[in-house]
This record gives structure tokens, C-alpha cells and sequence, in this order.
């Protein structure tokens, strides 16, 4: 168990993930999406913080969560066909859609794929196992999938207006397109971060 007291860094992260979640929560475009939206921030706050003294994570996770925090909490703004980055992409990049929520189900596995790293790295054998980064995998695709059983869940139970939460924008495989990005989002995280991670690690 660390006893240390939260570094300046962390808390600087806490605050903007607070301020970034009350800006979100006033007039936001559709209350219900909002509260849909920001529902894991709303409960991955208050666990990170209860599990803190226990688990301490890397300052790169922190980062990450609060980053994804912030996509979450700004598609919960405008919802996530309506969010204006996403439009200003379209227009860009020639898109024929708002593609905001591609960011959110990449973030879905870079993010999580980081998160999940650090917790089996240091609470289970696998540590330095070839068989890591495919569990890891694993994990982000589960966890995708899980999440779009939730929009569906939600699509049942409160139909059309579960339609900005949903986001799918008329595209029929928008499920799958999720489910892929998530994939190739934990794949980028893994490749691109993982010596840093290991490097966090070990001044752990």
C-alpha cells in the first residue's frame, strides 16, 4: 500500500477532469445522452479515487484516463454527431459524416489497453509473458463489445430517444466500425507506449 500524497500532477489532472465534467454538465445538448455519456466518468472518478492508497497508478494511465474523460465528457456535451470537432474534420478531411465518435471507440481500446497493461503487469504472472499484449487485446475487444450491448440495451428500453447516444449516423455497420476501432486503438496504444509504460513501472 503507498502512502504517498498525490503529486501536483495528479491533482492538476483531477481538477480539469472536474471542471471539463461541470462545463459538459450545464445546457448540454440532450440531458439523457449526457448523462449516458459521462455515466463512466461519474464512476471511474470515485473509484480511482477510493482505490488510490491501494493502487497507484503510472502518470501516463492517469493522463490517458483523463484524456478519455474529456472525449467522453464532450460528446456528452453536444452528443457525439453534433460535436464540432467532428465537423470541422468532415470538412477537412472530405468525411461524409461526423466522425467524433471514431475518436471516442479508439480512445475505447487505446486507453483501456494501457489501464488493463499496468493492473495485470503488476497484479498477475504476466508480467513480461509474450502472452500479455494478446490478453490485453482481448480485454480492449471485450470491452468494446460489452459497451454496444449497452447501446442496445439502452436502444430497447428507451427507443428513438436513445438515438443521440447511439450516434450511428444512418451507417448500418456503425457497431462494427466500434468494435474495430477499439481494436486497432488498443493495438496503437500497446506499440506506441508500451516501453514508456515499462519505464513508468519500474520507478513504481
Amino acid at each position: 500500500m503507498s502512502d504517498a500524497r498525490p503529486s501536483r500532477y495528479e491533482i492538476t489532472l483531477l481538477v480539469l477532469v472536474l471542471a471539463v465534467l461541470l462545463w459538459s454538465g450545464i445546457a448540454p445538448a440532450d440531458r439523457f445522452t449526457w448523462v449516458m455519456e459521462v455515466f463512466p466518468v461519474l464512476i471511474a472518478v470515485p473509484v480511482l479515487l477510493a482505490t488510490y492508497k491501494r493502487f497507484r497508478f503510472t502518470p501516463l494511465v492517469y493522463t490517458l484516463i483523463a484524456i478519455h474523460a474529456s472525449i467522453l465528457m464532450l460528446g456528452g456535451k453536444y452528443t457525439y454527431a453534433e460535436v464540432p470537432l467532428g465537423f470541422w474534420m468532415e470538412r477537412v478531411f472530405g468525411f461524409t459524416r461526423n466522425n467524433y465518435d471514431r475518436i471516442g471507440h479508439f480512445a475505447q481500446g487505446f486507453v483501456p489497453a494501457l489501464v488493463a497493461r499496468e493492473i495485470l503487469s503488476r497484479k498477475s504472472p504476466l508480467k513480461g509473458s509474450r502472452w500479455l499484449p494478446f490478453l490485453v487485446i482481448c480485454f480492449c475487444l471485450a470491452f468494446s463489445a460489452f459497451y454496444e450491448f449497452i447501446e442496445w440495451w439502452t436502444a430497447l428500453a428507451k427507443g428513438a430517444s436513445a438515438d443521440a447516444f447511439l450516434g450511428t449516423q444512418g451507417d448500418p455497420w456503425d457497431t462494427q466500425w466500434d468494435m474495430f476501432y477499439a481494436f486497432i486503438g488498443s493495438i496503437t496504444g500497446l506499440v506506441l507506449l508500451s516501453r514508456i509504460h515499462d519505464r513508468q513501472l519500474r520507478e513504481r
